[in-house]
């Protein structure tokens, strides 16, 4: 393994234990606070919205410090996504993506970092979600060179 390898997973495992801290600290990793949220209907919750913006805020300031960068702060190459069109599968991935997140009122991150209170919603979420990704890379659209 070479020096920027192990350098790029350190750099990986620092931001996933800094996103789920934050998680947790939020509360948003608890499904009852993310359905309180949603549920614009009942007792509604605004704290997710306010987390939400201080995420888009640090992802803009993020995005504007690295918008000319070739190389990270790390040293690393920049890797930022190319695509940008809004297509039928990304729309359909997005309805998709809100649905189960409404229904279950966990997403991926704050699914994983449930796994580490032994809840079965988590787990079923989660093994859900591994099945549908494996389903994904052995579709014969992805095989076919189909949008990564």
């Amino acid at each position: 393994m070479t020096r920027e390898s192990r350098l790029e997973i350190a750099a990986a495992l620092a931001a996933g234990a800094l996103f789920g801290a934050g998680l947790v600290v939020s509360g948003m990793s608890n499904p009852a606070k993310v359905i309180g949220f949603l549920d614009v209907t009942g007792p509604w919750d605004p704290s997710l919205a306010l987390v939400m913006a201080g995420a888009v805020a640090v992802g803009l300031a993020g995005f504007a410090f690295n918008a000319k960068r070739a190389r990270s702060v790390l040293g690393l190459p920049m890797r930022m996504p190319t695509a940008n069109a809004i297509d039928r599968p990304l729309v359909a991935g997005a309805i998709v993506f809100g649905i189960g997140w409404g229904l279950v009122g966990l997403c991926p991150g704050p699914a994983i970092v449930a796994l580490t209170t032994g809840s079965a919603k988590a787990l079923l979420f989660v093994a859900a979600m591994l099945a549908g990704m494996l389903a994904f890379e052995l579709s014969p659209s992805r095989k076919s060179g189909g949008r990564d």
